[in-house]
């Protein structure tokens, strides 16, 4: 019987967690409590590389050991067993008013209504001619349209699946090399856990007691800087290694006229503004409807209306003056001087007579008649008479504050410089756009507009709305659900089997994660109540590591947790270990996220575990071999590495945004 090289490495990897577990038993002179959460840690690593449902192996391993802790005391078992029910259900009512998880189904069910409007085919297709003249183009397009489509649907399995059947045969028929081919569809699948909106930063966020939304803000730019790599990367091999990715043949960049606009003359070459403009008011356009081309003109000048728009509303912005509310006239009650209420016309206290410890009569009252109170009359002499049809300020009033002419505060302003160089660089680039729009390339943008712009204005809709605070991801989770099925209907694919379909495979997902966290929580408290956090942070901290040695190793090891286990079981069971040692070195949770976050990418493409090598494996032609998938992938896997190394060195990468955003 042969057993395969990935078997032996997970046979391998299991020994040596059994034997380190068994080392420290015989380690020992005596085992506490803390040495028995270690070995309940090894055994569920073991337990679920063996195969074991995860959420269920993480419950009844924590349950066995809460009842030993329970019982290890002067507790006696029927007690034990009690405290151990009761355990568990704090625990699973406890996720059940998380509310930051209701976002997740939302989410997934966004994910599956848009991954079922048979939308990637049309935009791998747009990108790819769109990109025709870029090195590397198919690689490029590929690996675009993964991000796109990954970050709207958040489901690597699915994203790295139709990439397989779309475009591999159609870079492999181009003479692309199958190992920089592989690794761009898998690596590219991968994008949709970092890019947000993204289950995984929601799952980190609840476990870690993290600010979902300033995850959100902060993973967004090293997601695109890790897309940005991993283009850069195809785009030099194609360089060095032209025969890796061949350029397009003419054939393959040629995009087909409709035929309406072969009536009236047109080439792909020809200037679409100028030929759209002549048929509209010469004699070629007596076989094309003046509706017809009224529509084509329309959707060329649609980038200018706005543009007109945008610039026009950000000219508003910036010139209008907002009023600022003072508060300096305020002062706290009972902290006002006497002398400023008598100067302000107001009532003073009259003074008292300390020989007979009674009021006195104020000054003047000696003939019987009351008379005006100290300040009374400048206050009055001070007040003249308002002119006709305006109204009096009542006593003490400031008035409004007036320019030297006297004219009140102007509401607007000159548009800064910065403005008028947005402006600038914005018109030239439009100018340059209409310059070179000819036919095949307006043929192009109008696929564009039917593949690649809804499901961006669908992504930062739902990015937005959350990043801006103008809704919770739990609304906005629902938007982008809503939005998902505005797709699915404006693609024809709404039926009621999707919708069936959409909504088992979301309760379906839904309830993975909700008992894996379930039993991450019962783990935990199990884990806690035998003392192992504590033993392992004695570990560290005794260790003597600096803030530096401290990420390295955490990250290692998350590097390391990736290739036999998945991202969900890495943040379930080991981030409630790591998030409370984070205090002691001074790292910021929401900065340990993003780091996690992107060395996570490595738990898809690490075998043997490699979870998208099998996917694509899958819908591969025959030829294709799973070494030839690894090997594709580590190129890959150095490029995520790289970015970690660079958000470690820059950690403003993922921290600005959050910053201006919410401090």
């Amino acid at each position: 019987m042969m057993i395969r090289k990935e078997l032996w490495f997970g046979f391998i990897l299991m020994g040596l967690i059994g034997g380190g577990a068994l080392a420290m038993v015989l380690s020992v002179d005596q085992m506490t409590n803390g040495h028995y959460g270690l070995l309940m840690l090894s055994l569920v690593v073991v337990a679920i590389m063996l195969g074991f449902p995860t959420a269920f192996t993480l419950m009844g391993m924590g349950m066995l050991f809460a009842f030993f802790a329970y019982h290890s005391g002067d507790q006696t078992a029927a007690g034990a067993l009690k405290q151990t029910l009761d355990l568990m259900v704090q625990r699973a009512f406890s996720v059940m008013t998380n509310d930051v998880l209701i976002s997740i189904p939302l989410f997934v069910f966004m994910g599956y209504l848009v991954e079922r409007a048979n939308l990637i085919e049309k935009l791998f297709h747009s990108l790819h001619l769109s990109l025709a003249r870029v090195p590397g183009s198919l690689g490029v397009a590929t690996l675009v349209t993964c991000a796109v489509f990954a970050t709207a649907t958040g489901i690597v399995g699915a994203v790295v699946t139709l990439m397989g059947l779309l475009a591999m045969p159609q870079m492999l028929r181009a003479g692309y090399d199958v190992r920089l081919t592989a690794g761009a569809i898998t690596a590219g699948g991968c994008l949709g856990i970092l890019i947000p909106p993204s289950v995984l930063l929601i799952v980190y966020g609840a476990t870690a007691g993290v600010s979902v939304v300033q995850l959100y803000a902060g993973a967004f730019f090293p997601g695109i800087m890790l897309a940005g790599l991993y283009i850069l990367y195809v785009i030099i091999m194609a360089k060095l290694k032209p025969d890796w990715a061949p350029p397009l043949s003419a054939e393959q960049r040629r995009v087909p006229l409709p035929e309406p606009l072969l009536r009236i003359g047109a080439s792909s070459e020809g200037w679409a503004l100028a030929g759209l403009f002549n048929a509209l008011k010469g004699k070629r356009n007596q076989q094309v409807s003046t509706g017809y081309l009224l529509g084509q003109l329309g959707i060329a000048l649609a980038p200018a209306v706005l543009f007109a728009a945008v610039a026009f509303a950000s000219y508003q912005s910036v010139t209008t003056v907002k009023a600022v509310e003072t508060y300096e006239e305020l002062v706290a009650m009972g902290e006002e001087s006497s002398e400023s209420s008598a100067s302000d016309g107001g009532l003073a206290e009259p003074p008292s007579d300390e020989e007979e410890g009674g009021l006195a009569e104020p000054p003047g009252a000696s003939g019987g008649d009351l008379a005006e109170p100290p300040g009374a009359e400048a206050a009055t002499s001070a007040a003249a008479e308002p002119p006709a049809g305006s109204v009096a300020l009542p006593p003490g009033a400031t008035p409004a504050p007036a320019t030297a002419e006297g004219s009140p505060a102007p509401t607007t302003q000159p548009a800064p410089t910065s403005y008028w160089i947005g402006l600038g660089v914005g018109a030239l680039a439009l100018a340059v756009f209409y310059a070179i729009l000819s036919y095949a390339r307006l043929e192009v943008f109008k696929m564009l507009l039917s593949s690649f712009f809804p499901l961006m204005v669908l992504i930062l809709a739902v990015l937005g709305s959350i990043v801006f605070g103008l809704a919770t991801p739990t609304e906005a989770a629902a938007v982008g659900a809503f939005g998902g099925l505005l797709l699915a209907a404006a693609y024809r694919q709404l039926t009621f089997g999707v919708v069936k379909e959409s909504v088992f495979l979301t309760a379906k997902t839904s309830a993975m994660v909700c008992w894996l966290f379930v039993g991450s929580a019962i783990f935990s408290a199990a884990f806690a109540l035998l003392g192992g956090q504590e033993l392992v942070e004695q570990w560290v901290l005794g260790m003597n590591l600096s803030k530096t040695e401290f990420l390295i190793l955490s990250q290692v090891i998350i590097f390391i947790l990736g290739w036999p286990l998945e991202w969900t079981e890495i943040i379930v069971i080991f981030m409630p270990i790591f998030i409370p040692l984070l205090d002691n070195f001074g790292v910021d949770p929401l900065f340990f996220g993003l780091l996690v976050a992107l060395n996570l990418q490595t738990a898809f493409l690490s075998p043997p575990v490699a979870m998208s090598a099998f996917y694509l494996k899958g819908v591969s032609p025959p030829h294709v071999t799973l070494n030839q998938i690894f090997a594709g992938m580590l190129p890959f896997m150095g490029i995520q590495i790289v970015a970690i190394i660079l958000l470690y060195q820059f950690p403003e990468i993922g921290l600005w945004l959050p910053q201006v955003l919410y401090k």
